[in-house]
């Protein structure tokens, strides 16, 4: 088994209980079991894809990205906000699915009134192409996956400016000279950072080039059991065959599996994905919930 199946040096218990994998100058700190609840922080981007239960670290980040409305997925929204606003920080901002803004609206006035207080709340409607900027350089790019109701993954992607090949050789006074000439000495390029799958059944979002290109891709891997297929057909989950299928189209450096089911144990996952891949192979995989020492 390769080393990075049992992530001995790279994944362990953080903050809070939280599971934590720190990948080259990311973290991913989070937890996810199917049903129950799933979401990743990745403070360096300052965003939280999905919210489960609104864990206290989920609070601190501006930006929560929502692949779903399925409870474990979603049930803290509301605490979320009104837990912003109780310790003094700006509102956040929540980008979901566009077919789940009324409902969350809905749900927020409820709460509103519930609590007798004003909790300011930001909604961003996505559709699948939209794209939202999260800070300077970087935004959020929703994609269209298959799953049960309005779904979507989100690619956060960086753009940087790359200087043209035909200036690289020049000193940097010539290349101030250009710039006050209003010569255009460089061009945009786009590096995708991390792809957040949420859930999904196989589907054309494999194709996507922030899906593949991505520094690190979090996909479910809800079940592995040979017996599951059927069961992860009927919910719209990937099974182990599926990413089978798939990893030698992916360039991605990390990929990191999420929203295993209880029914399978963390060791037997792990054993699955050892007795079809090589040690080249395996190691760029990662399961969020392994917390071995």
């Amino acid at each position: 088994m390769a080393e990075s199946m049992s992530v001995p040096n790279r994944t362990r218990r953080g903050r809070g209980g939280l599971a934590q994998l720190s990948l080259g100058n990311l973290t991913l700190r989070g937890y996810s079991l199917a049903g129950e609840e799933s979401f990743v922080i990745v403070p360096e981007l300052d965003v939280v894809f999905d919210m489960g239960r609104a864990h206290r670290h989920t609070i601190g980040m501006s930006n929560v990205l929502l692949t779903h409305g399925h409870m474990d997925h979603a049930a803290g929204i509301a605490y979320y906000f009104s837990q912003r606003n109780f310790q003094g920080n700006v509102p956040g901002t929540l980008l979901l699915p566009a077919p789940l803004a009324p409902g969350v609206n809905e749900l927020m006035r409820a709460w509103i009134k519930i609590e007798g207080g004003r909790t300011p709340y930001k909604l961003v409607p996505m559709r699948p192409g939209d794209q939202h900027q999260l800070r300077n350089n970087l935004y959020a790019h929703a994609l269209k996956v298959r799953h049960v109701g309005p779904s979507l993954a989100y690619a956060i992607v960086e753009q940087r400016n790359k200087l043209k090949e035909e200036y690289t050789q020049l000193s940097g006074q010539e290349l101030v000279e250009l710039k006050k000439q209003s010569i255009e000495i460089s061009y945009r390029i786009e590096v995708p950072l991390v792809c957040y799958l949420g859930d999904t059944a196989r589907c054309d979002v494999f194709e996507n080039e922030y899906v593949r290109k991505s520094r690190v891709l979090v996909g479910e891997c809800t079940f592995v059991e040979p017996d599951h297929r059927t069961r992860a057909a009927a919910g719209k989950h990937m099974h182990l065959e599926d990413w089978m299928g798939l990893l030698d189209t992916l360039e991605n450096e990390h990929i990191v599996f999420t929203h295993l089911s209880r029914r399978t144990e963390m060791e037997a996952a792990k054993q699955y994905f050892s007795e079809r891949l090589d040690d080249q192979q395996l190691g760029r995989l990662h399961f969020l919930m392994d917390r071995q020492k």
